[in-house]
């Protein structure tokens, strides 16, 4: 979950791999996977990967498995992208962080945006309302 990622456990990131355009995205939830490279699309199975991290050639790999952990973005059929008056209509679940707040190295954040609202009051005063 993104409480439980440090900035160690991601401190190799080179990028991050968007599968998706992220712009109409309000969350994406995030988890740290143990995968058998640093680079490349990893196989996963557990909802509809939209994104995923890139390590540099100084992250090691686990000593006892022989893989390495790397960030993994995805959402559930049940996500407010898919039913938008759904479970999460307000609301993200503990691993979910605005994808605009993710950057190589950075865990990112819940903001109004991945809450489903309100708008914060800077929000209001630019007049950007949600969804954007």
């Amino acid at each position: 979950m993104s409480s439980l990622i440090t900035e160690d456990e991601i401190s190799h990131e080179t990028a991050l791999v968007w599968l998706e355009d992220i712009t109409n995205l309000d969350y994406v939830r995030q988890s740290l996977e143990r995968l058998p490279t640093r680079r490349g699309k990893p196989p996963y199975h557990h909802g509809r990967m939209v994104g995923y991290a890139l390590l540099g050639p100084a992250a090691k790999p686990s000593r006892s498995s022989g893989t390495f952990r790397r960030r993994v973005f995805w959402l559930l059929p049940h996500d407010r992208d898919s039913d938008p008056e759904g479970l999460y209509a307000t609301g993200a679940p503990a691993e979910a962080v605005d994808p605009r707040t993710l950057e190589p190295g950075i865990k990112g954040s819940k903001t109004e945006r991945s809450e489903g609202g309100p708008p914060s009051t800077a929000m209001r005063e630019l007049g950007i309302t949600l969804p954007l």
